[in-house]
């Protein structure tokens, strides 16, 4: 019995030290992923801080432009969600902390009457909404890890028309990333879109130190530069919000498998000595038993003492052959 149970502690002990080989590796994959998204991010703000500037220098100028994307509700009878989860699993609570704070939100606008429409992005999203039963206007999946500017896009384009048909609000739903320890849920204002309390030197157009800032002529007129330029600001912010979504999912995922490889590790420990301590209740057990058949031997004589004494040669053999 103890021999069996020896050989289920090892066979749990080797499948332990394969899943943490697994999961050592699937974290410095992870780890390497977050270097990358990282600088993707910084990448993509020049861009986005250039075009937050241009509209900031179109408002200012008067462009007011009759655009859908700029206009304000009277009121909100319908919501529509743009959440923005994984493809894959195994990334800790990054997943179902989006999901369950879109889950709470629509729970709140049913609850004060108003109706929702979902824009997913993941895999995990899809999955979850669609077993629940929710209405889902659009989903896309296959670019959590690295997404492009040609998602985003088609992001967008599915949010616009929405906001455009019915929905007088859009809010984006997505893990914003601060650090490779702090990322944060964030339910965000998407459409319409906020440019009046963008000012250009909040939008980057301009440092203290660079001198006045000149003035612009707009060629053609400033409204129609912005009607023009609106659908790209919006491309541009799910752009950015796409990538910190993936350089947060990698981040929450190299943490994940982290944590995993050292509960590995101490449950291989701890089996280990399970497994010795089985071993030395067998050993035990076994000099017993051998000690027990030394005293009958004593008490023996003739040809049974031959007998005994040969038995117990062969089982002492045998023990310390199959103990090492």
């Amino acid at each position: 019995m103890a021999s069996g149970q020896e050989r289920i502690l090892r066979r749990r002990i080797r499948s332990i030290d394969a899943t943490k080989k697994i999961t050592r590796a699937m974290e410095l994959i992870a780890a390497s992923r977050i270097v990358r998204a990282q600088a993707r991010v910084r990448a993509a703000r020049p861009y986005s801080d250039k075009v937050t500037a241009v509209i900031a220098n179109l408002a200012s100028a008067g462009g007011e432009a009759d655009h859908p994307l700029l206009r304000e509700p009277v009121e909100v009878a319908k919501v529509a969600y743009v959440a923005l989860a994984a493809d894959r699993g195994l990334c800790g609570g990054y997943n179902n902390n989006v999901l369950r704070a879109t889950e709470r939100a629509i729970a709140a606008d049913t609850a004060g009457g108003r109706d929702y429409e979902l824009v997913l992005a993941g895999r995990k999203a899809l999955g979850y909404f669609g077993f629940r039963g929710y209405r889902i206007a659009s989903g896309f999946e296959g670019f959590s890890d690295q997404p492009s500017y040609a998602d985003a896009q088609q992001i967008a384009a599915a949010a616009t028309a929405l906001f455009e048909n019915g929905c007088q609000r859009v809010m984006l739903a997505y893990t914003q990333f601060h650090s490779m320890g702090n990322q944060s849920v964030a339910i965000v204002p998407f459409m319409p879109l906020e440019v009046d309390g963008v000012s250009p030197d909040e939008a980057g157009a301009g440092s203290p130190g660079d001198g006045p800032a000149g003035g612009y002529e707009f060629e053609p007129e400033p409204a129609a530069i912005l009607e023009r330029l609106l659908p790209r600001y919006a491309e541009a912010r799910l752009y950015s919000a796409l990538l910190e979504a993936s350089a947060s999912e990698h981040a929450a995922r190299q943490r994940a498998m982290k944590a995993a490889t050292d509960n590995a590790e101490d449950l291989k420990i701890n089996l280990t000595r399970i497994m010795n301590r089985a071993r030395q209740d067998a050993i035990t057990t076994e000099i017993m038993e051998i000690v027990g058949g030394a005293e009958a031997l004593a008490q023996t004589s003739g040809d049974e003492v031959d007998l005994l004494s040969d038995t117990i040669e062969a089982r002492t053999a045998d023990l310390f052959r199959a103990r090492g």
